[in-house]
């Protein structure tokens, strides 16, 4: 139901989905769900997958337990699997004709504002280009996600910054359910959550995967986050054959419900958090501009202060000196200097290479 309106998805598959109890690679299951990914880019969807398996491909080539592995050792085994995880999805993916490609992120990359930016804008690149980007934590060096075992919270942060309409995750366990299903039969499938309270929050259990790392904890705090990024969340049993068909076909999963848009979420956290690290002063016609909704342009741009890069927070200043916006730069203070008071057509010539006309776009700002 919800996927069908979703313009962009982000994917998240577990370890125990690629890899069984006996250690063995489930190639059956991942041909199939690249036959789904395969039919989601048919339909002009525009998909991320977020995978984890990078440690647990890495322990099957050494042929050792991942259990109570050492943090240090982890990492070295972590850097042995990536190529073998990337091998993997290369080989099968090629069969049903989807292009894929891979990011190597950790949770610090999403959180600060100028490396998400950057993601934001090679996840753009790559859809345009007609690639898949797979994501994948860089457990050689992110030693906190190791140790709490948390691409959860990291598919919900990509979900955030690439603009997703809706984030899936795919695990052994089928949605969030008033009981453990695998100790109680009568335990009944929650289908959709508006509101995480202390109820939602005490049923939430821990998963039994060995090769996984996470549980329904890391799932609830994932779903906090898209609730507040205006994205919806679903759990769904990934162990099926074509998951996503089945999602599509009957919906038989948990979704998380968005509280805001996410027009209104991108705002909230453009103004959040950083302090601005310029200003730029503008006339009275682009500030007129700017309550009718529109960006600014470099033609009404009348001073820059401060130094500044590309994707950093900076105010917007009337001609009396008082704050009338705050959003994130297309441009560096440097370049800014050489723009204003010049018109869209001419940045190129000035700047050296070809650029947005907007100094900042509209759905990077906020009036204040």
């Amino acid at each position: 139901m919800y996927l069908k309106n979703s313009k962009i998805i982000v994917i998240k598959i577990g370890s125990s989905l690629l890899i069984d109890f006996n250690k063995k690679i489930r190639k059956k299951w991942l041909s199939e769900f690249a036959t789904d990914i395969r039919n989601l880019t048919k339909k002009d969807k525009k998909i991320i997958i977020v995978s984890s398996g990078a440690i647990a491909m890495g322990c099957k080539k050494l042929n050792i337990n991942k259990k109570n592995l050492k943090i240090d050792k982890s990492q070295a085994i972590a850097s042995i699997g990536q190529i073998e995880l990337m091998n993997l999805f290369s080989e099968t993916f090629v069969k049903s004709n989807v292009n894929i490609s891979q990011i190597l992120l950790t949770l610090e990359d999403t959180e600060q504002r100028r490396r998400a930016l950057n993601a934001k804008r090679t996840f753009d690149n790559l859809f345009r280009l007609g690639f898949v980007p797979i994501v994948n934590e860089n457990d050689s060096i992110a030693t906190s996600e190791i140790k709490y075992g948390d691409n959860d919270r990291l598919a919900s942060r990509v979900a955030q910054i690439s603009g997703a309409d809706s984030l899936i995750l795919l695990s052994d366990v089928g949605g969030l359910y008033t009981k453990n299903p695998k100790i109680f039969k009568n335990a009944k499938l929650l289908k959709e959550i508006k509101n995480i309270d202390k109820n939602i929050e005490k049923i939430a259990t821990k998963s039994i995967s060995e090769h996984g790392t996470g549980g329904m904890r890391t799932k609830i705090d994932a779903a906090k986050i898209c609730q507040l990024s205006g994205c919806r969340m679903a759990i769904a049993n990934g162990l099926l054959m074509r998951p996503i068909k089945k999602i599509i076909e009957k919906n038989n999963c948990t979704w998380f419900l968005p509280k805001i848009s996410k027009l209104a979420a991108r705002k909230k956290w453009i103004i959040s958090s950083i302090s601005p690290k310029g200003e730029l002063t503008i006339d009275d016609g682009a500030k007129q501009a700017l309550s009718n909704g529109k960006s600014l342009l470099a033609a009404g741009i009348k001073k820059v202060s401060g130094k500044f890069k590309k994707g950093d927070h900076i105010k917007v200043l009337d001609k009396q000196n008082s704050e009338c916006a705050r959003g994130l730069s297309s441009f560096s203070s440097e370049e800014i200097q050489k723009i204003m008071g010049h018109h869209s057509k001419e940045i190129e010539k000035l700047i050296g290479y070809v650029a947005k006309s907007e100094v900042i776009h509209k759905d990077d700002m906020v009036e204040v």
